[in-house]
């Protein structure tokens, strides 16, 4: 442990002169922040020089786990609806609870009903679909355009 201290020491002071010309403290300080995540970021690399954790801690997926996802994200909310817009899914009305039902089944993403009524709204806006209020439970529904 000593040695990583020493190590530490020895590095801080190698780059002081250049975290000095900064003004700014708080610069200084991101600086410092920064410097140490990545001295942290690079002693979690293992003996194949594969990284196991994140920056964050978690745990990354090795390529054999799903490599057809690796590194990239599910689709957000206003790119599965927009994508809905082009199939025939709003042919027929549907309330905002159906449209996250949908897309959790189909997309496997678990979309909050406040997650889609903004971009539902501003779709209606946009004159793509057309918001309706249902008779039966005074909820707003939607059909394409």
């Amino acid at each position: 442990m000593s040695k990583h201290i020493e190590k530490l020491k020895k590095q801080l002071v190698e780059v002081a002169e250049v975290v000095n010309s900064f003004q700014s403290e708080a610069v200084q300080v991101r600086i410092i922040d920064r410097l140490l995540e990545v001295m942290i970021e690079s002693e979690k690399v293992d003996a194949d020089g594969s990284e196991l954790f994140s920056k964050k801690g978690r745990r990354m997926r090795s390529d054999d786990e799903n490599v057809a996802t690796a590194g990239r994200k599910k689709p957000g909310a206003t790119k599965i609806l927009n994508q809905l817009l082009n199939t025939d899914f709003f042919d027929v009305t549907r309330s905002i609870s159906s449209i996250a039902n949908y897309c959790k089944e189909q997309f496997d993403s678990d979309f909050k009903t406040s997650e889609l009524s903004g971009i539902l709204l501003k779709l209606a806006n946009e004159n793509k679909l057309r918001r309706e209020r249902s008779n039966e439970n005074n909820r707003f529904e939607y059909v394409k355009a």
